[in-house]
């Protein structure tokens, strides 16, 4: 079993920043494709940003150029940073890992951090 946990939401202007974290358990997380996923009330849950074990990244379209997600193996954490937020970025963020096939194939979440863009 992986534990995950966010941190790092809250509150900030439009054109501000934020940077979410998430801590992941496991001897493997090196090993772990990690993404960060938003849902906005009403809305379906969407892939935000995702990294895999060996450092690709994707992005939706949507935050491209804006946010870049990041992980540190030694840390067993995930990074996602938010610059230029937007009236339209904010959600619940959560964090997804996912475990390789030899170990389980498991996918765990995290509860949820929620951003919130305002003036």
């Amino acid at each position: 079993q992986v534990q995950v946990v966010e941190s790092g939401g809250g509150l900030v202007q439009p054109g501000g920043s934020l940077r979410l974290s998430c801590a992941a358990s496991g001897s493997i997380f090196r090993l772990y494709a990690m993404g960060w996923y938003r849902q906005a009330p009403g809305k379906q849950r969407e892939l935000v940003a995702g990294i895999s074990s060996g450092g690709s990244t994707n992005y939706a379209d949507s935050v491209k150029g804006r946010f870049a997600i990041s992980r540190d193996n030694a840390k067993n954490t995930v990074y996602l940073q938010m610059n230029s937020l937007k009236p339209e970025d904010p959600a619940v963020y959560s964090c997804n890992a996912v475990t390789p096939k030899l170990y389980g194939a498991g996918d765990y979440w995290g509860q949820g951090t929620q951003v919130t863009v305002s003036s």
